[in-house]
C-alpha cells in the first residue's frame, strides 16, 4: 500500500469519489476501492437487474465493472465527467460485451433506459403516461404481422430463430418484419426524445 494517508471511517469524512479513484490509481488503496465498491456495486447490480439480467448475472457484471475500475482507475479523466458517469459507462460497455458474447439478439442499451425517480413530479408522471400512450398507439398502428414479431421479440423475449419456428416463417422474413417495424416505430416516436 503506500505513503497514502489511511481513510477515516467517521461519518464526517468528505472524501469524494474522485479522490477515492485517485487513491486507487496512484496507491492501489484497497480501502478507497472498498468504499467505491460499497457505493457503486449495489447501484450497478440494480441497474443490471432493471435492464433484464438475473440476480446472479447482475452480480457477476457488477463485480466485472468494479474489477475494471480497479485495473483502469488511472484512466479516469475528471474533465470528461464525474466518477459516477465513468463507472456507469464502464457498466454499459461490460453489459454490451457480455450480450455480444452470449447472443446475436438485439440488446437494450442501459444508456437508453429511463430510470424512474423515487419522487416523480406530477409533470414527470404526466409525460410518462403520455409517452406510454404514444408507444402503445405506435405499436397498435403497426401491421399485425410486424406487431406480432415485435411482441414475440420484446415481450416474450424470443430469439429471432425461435420466432421464425413459432410462426412458421423463414428467418429472413422475421428479420425483415422487425427491421420494418423498428423503422416505423422510430419515425413515429422521434418526438419522445
Amino acid at each position: 500500500m503506500s505513503a497514502a494517508q489511511p481513510l477515516s471511517t467517521c461519518p464526517e469524512d468528505n472524501l469524494d469519489d474522485r479522490a477515492l479513484v485517485v487513491r486507487v490509481a496512484q496507491h492501489r488503496d484497497r480501502e478507497a476501492f472498498q468504499r467505491l465498491f460499497l457505493h457503486f456495486g449495489p447501484r450497478i447490480k440494480g441497474l443490471m437487474i432493471r435492464s433484464g439480467s438475473d440476480a446472479d448475472t447482475a452480480e457477476d457484471l457488477a463485480q466485472e465493472v468494479m474489477l475494471t475500475l480497479w485495473r483502469k482507475a488511472g484512466l479516469y479523466a475528471p474533465e470528461r465527467g464525474t466518477v459516477g458517469a465513468w463507472v456507469f459507462t464502464i457498466a454499459r460497455n461490460v453489459r454490451i460485451d457480455r450480450l455480444r458474447r452470449q447472443s446475436s439478439r438485439p440488446y437494450e442499451d442501459i444508456a437508453d433506459l429511463q430510470l424512474e425517480a423515487p419522487d416523480a413530479s406530477g409533470e414527470e408522471e404526466t409525460e410518462m403516461r403520455q409517452r406510454e400512450r404514444l408507444v402503445g398507439q405506435a405499436l397498435a398502428d403497426l401491421p399485425a404481422e410486424q406487431r406480432r414479431v415485435v411482441e414475440l421479440s420484446f415481450v416474450e423475449d424470443m430469439p429471432q430463430a425461435e420466432i421464425a419456428t413459432t410462426l412458421g416463417l423463414p428467418l429472413g422474413t422475421v428479420k425483415s418484419r422487425l427491421r420494418l417495424a423498428y423503422a416505423k416505430l422510430r419515425e413515429r416516436l422521434e418526438t419522445l426524445k
